[in-house]
């Protein structure tokens, strides 16, 4: 007995000391982030923007999953608010320039051109803009190419070698281990099942794949072309023949100016500011500097448009940071449909789609918003595709960017078929005593009947003809006309235009002028959603959600740039129901 208790006391005295340590080390992160958030920097003369993109870029800002580990990072500028830092900065007496110092970024095509647009239109003002890699990819470079004057390590790299999509193909391991996928499909071009059922590329697909990823290396090269003063073919040629390999390759080519340091970097820099050696550059990241300017919100103005920044899959249920949640987003919708001051709406979308009856759902609450008289305009950014298409197409104007993804107008559904996985591989088999025929239809254990398969694929005609009655209303097209586009075809922002599927080029700034002039009002200040919590109330919620805490955020820690891939997997695993979305991810390597 007296053992029983020894035991019973070290047992407790532990469980008190691990709650202790955890209550202390909770304590200790609140208050780093309180610590963090009252800290605003201030802007010196003669100060310097550092852009270092190694943080996801969302559209809003915090709008995605934080590491509440990570205090020092805990304000992500969103795409947005990082365009107004970089066009104050440009009119900024105290900002004399940019310096770029990338290594690794992984923003999506278009989010990377809009951000190489307003480095641009920086560079009107006269004043500089320094890069540095280490090693430059695609992605970086494309950035670095707007630089007046590029730096590249010794031993560094840059990697210019074209544009290719590798598509991985399961259907040979799944033969293997007795896994047989069940599908339903709407549309030829409509290839998220392709990986699960064919072991390369349909024809069809190919064609798709082919035509957009030239496209946007078009652009990608047009681009650099005009900032390096190197031809298109020119440019073409290096890439064909990998003529980079080394730094000196670089400088050779032209791709790069210069073959050097940091500490070089620095020196060079301090020589255009005006400073002595010893003189310490004052950097500011654009998240600090916009932060130091403040909001130029004007609030005596009563009218208001609506801002709703629509970025990732589309979920059913309440969704998570970066996500759209198709509850959540109705009730924001309702809160705007039933708010007098909001004369307009900008529909800010980023996502390639996700589930149908949560695309549906938001669509029937945007419906009530134009019933309403408010105009409904949409800005796409890097994807605007599947469900992203389905809740943009009622808006009354629709803006792309030239190499946004758009289209893919389709649906499918997936089902896994382990009968033989669990028969022949492991040696279990099934019974069942059933009410009616369809009783275990839509399970894992056993094959689809030719009459159940028969009823999901009509299941699926019918969500695919709402979808193009949808899109034939919003875009005033007629069903075939819509059809003859459709068939989950993936189209660039540029052939999205000369298709009629959106209305013009443009970015938010041409979205906000268009909405106003809809709604008849000249001033107007513009109001967010979703409303995005503190970093406190993150961190909180971190610890009480059971099913996507720390798990998840130490997982795409470790990943880095491929995050993405890894939780579009993770979706694809937990979809359930009819699916509109892209059949890929793609990064800015």
């Amino acid at each position: 007995m007296r053992q029983f208790f020894k035991f019973l006391f070290a047992s407790c005295l532990g469980v008190i000391l691990a709650g202790a340590l955890l209550s202390l080390i909770g304590v200790g992160i609140i208050g780093g982030l309180i610590s963090q958030s009252e800290k605003t920097k201030t802007v010196k003369p003669n100060t310097v923007l550092r852009l270092t993109l190694d943080q996801q870029v969302p559209e809003q800002t915090n709008n995605l999953e934080m590491n509440p580990f990570d205090v020092k990072n805990q304000y992500i500028l969103g795409l947005d608010d990082m365009l107004q830092a970089i066009a104050q900065a440009k009119d900024d007496d105290r900002i004399q320039g940019i310096f770029i110092d990338l290594k690794q970024i992984a923003l999506g095509p278009a989010t990377a051109g809009t951000l190489r647009h307003a480095l641009l239109d920086f560079k009107t003002s006269g004043k500089f803009i320094y890069a540095y890699g280490e090693n430059f990819t695609q992605g970086s470079y494309y950035l670095a190419s707007v630089a007046d004057k590029i730096y590249l390590n010794p031993l560094g790299d840059l990697d210019f070698r074209g544009f290719a999509v590798i598509q991985p193909f399961f259907k040979n391991m799944l033969d293997k281990i007795g896994v047989h996928m069940q599908v339903s499909y709407a549309g030829n071009f409509k290839s998220a099942t392709e990986p699960f059922r064919y072991t390369q590329m349909s024809p069809e697909n190919r064609l798709q794949v082919h035509e957009y990823v030239q496209s946007l290396y078009n652009y990608y090269l047009q681009g650099i072309s005009d900032s390096r003063g190197i031809s298109v073919p020119d440019l073409k040629t290096i890439a064909d023949e990998w003529k980079v390999r080394n730094p000196d390759d670089a400088v050779e080519t032209g791709l790069i100016d210069a073959v050097g340091y940091q500490d070089q970097v620095m020196t060079d820099m301090r020589e255009k500011l005006g400073l002595e050696e010893d003189d310490k550059i004052s950097f500011l990241t654009p998240a600090d500097y916009y932060q130091a300017k403040g909001s130029n919100q004007d609030f005596s103005v009563k009218d208001k448009v609506a801002v709703v920044y629509a970025e990732g899959t589309i979920e059913d249920g309440e969704g998570k940071p970066g996500t759209i949640g198709d509850e959540q987003y109705v009730k924001w919708l309702e809160q705007i449909r039933k708010d007098d001051k909001v004369k307009a709406v900008v529909l800010r979308v980023n996502s390639g789609g996700g589930s149908a009856l949560a695309s549906e759902n938001i669509w029937r609450e945007l419906s009530l918003i134009k019933e309403s008289g408010r105009p409904i305009v949409v800005s796409m950014g890097d994807y605007a595709a599947s469900g992203g298409y389905y809740i943009s197409c009622i808006a009354d104007s629709i803006y792309a960017e030239p190499n946004t993804l758009t289209g893919s107008i389709g649906v499918f559904s997936m089902m896994p078929n382990a009968e033989s996985l669990f028969e022949d591989k492991l040696g279990i088999t099934f019974d069942t005593v059933k009410t009616g025929d369809y009783s275990t239809s839509l399970t894992p254990f056993y094959s689809w009947t030719d009459s159940e398969r028969q009823i999901m694929q009509e299941d699926v005609n019918e969500i695919y003809e709402t979808f193009l009655k949808r899109v034939a209303d919003g875009r005033k097209m007629t069903r075939d006309q819509v059809h003859e586009v459709a068939q989950g075809r993936v189209w660039t922002g540029q052939r999205a235009l000369e298709l009629g599927l959106v209305d013009d080029l443009g970015g938010m700034d041409k979205a906000l002028a268009t909405a106003s002039s809809l709604a008849g009002i000249q001033k107007y200040r513009t109001t967010e959603y979703p409303k995005i919590k503190d970093p406190i109330q993150q961190f909180i919620d971190t610890f009480m959600d059971e099913e996507d805490g720390f798990q998840a955020r130490l997982v795409s820690r470790e990943m880095g740039e491929y995050a993405d891939l890894y939780k579009y997997a993770q979706e694809i695993k937990n979809a359930k129901g009819v699916q509109a979305r892209l059949p890929f991810v793609l990064l800015s390597k």
